[in-house]
C-alpha cells in the first residue's frame, strides 16, 4: 500500500508481551469494570431526555472530562503511540489533526450547535434542511461511523485484556477473539442500562483513570530508565538519533501529501463526529458548551503532549529487550499488534511491578470503554430517535424509543465484535477511516448549515451522497483487498492520491462545492429555516430546554419577519 503500508497489521499477538493471567491486575480491572456497571445502574435512564442528552444538565468541568474521555479512545491511549512507533514523523499528523479540530469546534460550532438544541447530529441535519431523506442518510452515516470507530476500541480492549487475563480462548476461539467477546459484552451490558446520563457520569471517572494511568506510566518509565526527569515531553528528544530514520527524518515512511491528507482528514473529521457534537447538546447553555470545549482540550492535551515521549521510550525498550530480539530480526521490526499495546509493553519491558503495569493497562481499557460508550449511544440514537421515531413511528412512546435504542446498542455491539475478531488494520488506522467519513459527509453539512442560511435541502442531499461516494471508493480500493485479495490496493495510483486514511482532503472541497452549487441553482430554504440559522448566532440567552426552533416558532407559530 503506497504510503500507508506501515499501518497494516502483521499479526494479532504482540511480540514479547507477557500473555498470562495476573492476579493483581485482574482484580484491579474487574473492580474498575464493576464500578462502571454500578454507576450505570445508579444513573440508569428514566426517559429519552436522559437517554440521549443527559437532561441537558451537565456542567463545564464534568462535560470537559467527558469530552476528554469520550475523545481519548484506544486510538489515543494506545493507537497514537502505535502509529508514531510504526511510522515515526508521519504519526505526528495524528497528534496535530486530533487537536486542531477542537479549535474549529470552539470557534465555529460548539455554541451554535447548542443553540440549535436538538438530540442528535442527524436531528440537526434533518431539521436544518427540512428533509427526512437527509436525516436518514445522516443517521446511517452516524451508525456507520460508530461501527467503524468502535472496531479499533474492541481491538485495543482485547489486546490489553490478553496481558491481564492471559490466553483464555474458548469454543474454538483464540485468546484474542475470546477477549473481544468478553470485553464487548461487558460494555454493551452497562450501556444498555445507563444511557447518556450514566455514560457521562462514567466518562468523568474513566478520564481520571486513563489520564492517571498514562501519565504515571510515562513518568515512571522515563525516570526509571534514565530517559527523562520532570519534562519527558521535551527530554525524549535525546533518544531520537537512536530510534531510526523514521523518527529523525521527516517523511521517511510517508509522503508529504499523505501527511497533509491525514492531518486534514482528522481535523475536519473531529468536527463531524456525532459522538463529539452530541456533548454540546448535554450542557446547560451555549456558554457552557464553549468553556467545556476549552476544558476538554486541556484534558486531552495532557495525554497528547506526552504520547510522542511515551512512544520513544517504548521503542527504545523494545529495541534493546532480549525477549524481542529474535522476533524483531525475523519480522523486520515491531509488529502492528505490539505497537498497539506499546504503552503497556513499555512498562513491562521497564521491569516495573506487575500491579503497576496492570494499572497502565486498565487505563487503556477505560479509554476504549469511554469512547465506545459515546459511539454506541450516538449510533443507537440514530436508529431509535432519527430513524424509528422520525421516519417509522412518530407516535412511539418513550418506552418504545428506549427499547429500540437499547436494541441498537446490542446490534452495534454484535457487528463490532464480529468485525474486531479479524480487524483489517491497527487501531489508529481503523479509527481514521471513521474520521474520513465524518469529515467528508457530515462536517460540510454542519458548517454550511450553521453559517450559510441559503444552504438548502437539494444541496445537502447532493453533498452528502457525493461525500459517501468519495469515501467508499478508497475503502473498497484499500480495505477490501485485506479480505479479498493479497492485501495490496487494487489501484496503486488511487491509493496514493485518494488514501482511505485521508480521503477528506479531496472529499471535503468537492462536497462543499457540490452543496453550494446545487443550493444556488435551486430554491432558497424557507424564511423560518433562515431564522433558525440566525438564532444560532443570536446574543440573546435561551432557556435550558429551548431550541432555536422553539424561539423562532414562538410555541408553534412562525414569527413575523
Amino acid at each position: 500500500m503506497t504510503g500507508t503500508g506501515t499501518l497494516l497489521q502483521s499479526g494479532l499477538l504482540p511480540q514479547g508481551m507477557d500473555v498470562s493471567f495476573k492476579l493483581a491486575p485482574a482484580v484491579l480491572v474487574l473492580g474498575m469494570l464493576a464500578v462502571f456497571l454500578l454507576i450505570g445502574f445508579v444513573f440508569r435512564v428514566a426517559d429519552t431526555e436522559d437517554m440521549w442528552v443527559a437532561g441537558r444538565s451537565i456542567g463545564n468541568i464534568e462535560n470537559g472530562m467527558a469530552i476528554g474521555a469520550n475523545w481519548m479512545s484506544a486510538a489515543s491511549y494506545l493507537g497514537m503511540a502505535a502509529l508514531i512507533a510504526l511510522s515515526g514523523f508521519y504519526g505526528l499528523a495524528f497528534v496535530v489533526g486530533w487537536t486542531t479540530g477542537y479549535f474549529i469546534l470552539l470557534i465555529f460550532m460548539a455554541a451554535q450547535m447548542r443553540r440549535f438544541g436538538k438530540y442528535t447530529a442527524p436531528d440537526f441535519v434533518g431539521d436544518r434542511f427540512n428533509s427526512d431523506t437527509a436525516r436518514g442518510i445522516a443517521a446511517v452515516t452516524a451508525f456507520l461511523i460508530a461501527f467503524v470507530y468502535a472496531i479499533g476500541q474492541a481491538r485495543g480492549m482485547a489486546l490489553v485484556g490478553l496481558y491481564i487475563f492471559g490466553d483464555i480462548g474458548f469454543a474454538g476461539l483464540s485468546g484474542y477473539q475470546a477477549m473481544v467477546i468478553v470485553m464487548m459484552t461487558i460494555t454493551v451490558l452497562y450501556l444498555t442500562l445507563s444511557g447518556m446520563m450514566g455514560a457521562t457520569k462514567n466518562m468523568a471517572v474513566q478520564y481520571v483513570i486513563l489520564i492517571g494511568a498514562f501519565l504515571a506510566g510515562m513518568y515512571v518509565v522515563g525516570w526509571t530508565q534514565g530517559y527523562s526527569t520532570v519534562l519527558p515531553q521535551i527530554e525524549y528528544g535525546m533518544l531520537i538519533s537512536e530510534l531510526g530514520t523514521e523518527f529523525s527524518e521527516p517523511f521517511a515512511t510517508a509522503s508529504p501529501y499523505l501527511w497533509i491528507a491525514t492531518c486534514f482528514s482528522l481535523v475536519v473529521g473531529t468536527c463531524g463526529l456525532p459522538h463529539v457534537l452530541v456533548r454540546f447538546y448535554t450542557v446547560e447553555n451555549e456558554r457552557t458548551a464553549r468553556w467545556s470545549t476549552v476544558t476538554g482540550l486541556f484534558f486531552i492535551l495532557l495525554l497528547y503532549l506526552g504520547a510522542p515521549a511515551y512512544t520513544a521510550f517504548g521503542v527504545r525498550l523494545f529495541d534493546v529487550n532480549p525477549n524481542t530480539a529474535t522476533t524483531y530480526a525475523a519480522e523486520g521490526g515491531m509488529s502492528a499488534a505490539t505497537a498497539d499495546v506499546l504503552v503497556v509493553v513499555a512498562a513491562q519491558f521497564a521491569n516495573l511491578p506487575q500491579w503497576f503495569v496492570g494499572f497502565v493497562a486498565a487505563g487503556g481499557i477505560a479509554a476504549a470503554i469511554a469512547t465506545t460508550a459515546g459511539l454506541f449511544i450516538t449510533g443507537s440514537s440514530a436508529v431509535s430517535h432519527d430513524i424509528y421515531v422520525n421516519l417509522i413511528n412518530e407516535d412511539a412512546t418513550q418506552r418504545q424509543q428506549i427499547l429500540v435504542g437499547r436494541l441498537g446498542i446490542v446490534a452495534l455491539g454484535v457487528l463490532t465484535t464480529l468485525a474486531a475478531l479479524d480487524p483489517a488494520a491497527p487501531i489508529g488506522a481503523l479509527v481514521s477511516y471513521a474520521f474520513s467519513l465524518a469529515g467528508t459527509v457530515l462536517f460540510p453539512m454542519f458548517f454550511l448549515g450553521l453559517w450559510w442560511e441559503n444552504t438548502n435541502r437539494q444541496g445537502a442531499l447532493a453533498g452528502m451522497l457525493t461525500g459517501l461516494t468519495i469515501w467508499f471508493i478508497p475503502m473498497i480500493n484499500e480495505v477490501l483487498p485485506t479480505y479479498i485479495g493479497n492485501g495490496e490496493p487494487y489501484v496503486a495510483a488511487l491509493a496514493q492520491w485518494l488514501p482511505a486514511i485521508g480521503s477528506a482532503l479531496v472529499g471535503v472541497p468537492v462536497v462543499f462545492a457540490v452543496t453550494i452549487i446545487v443550493s444556488v441553482m435551486t430554491d432558497e430554504p424557507s424564511l423560518e429555516t433562515k431564522k433558525m440559522v440566525r438564532q444560532c448566532h443570536s446574543p440573546e440567552p435561551m432557556g435550558q430546554q429551548q431550541s432555536a426552533e422553539d424561539v423562532v416558532t414562538d410555541g408553534g407559530e412562525p414569527l413575523d419577519d
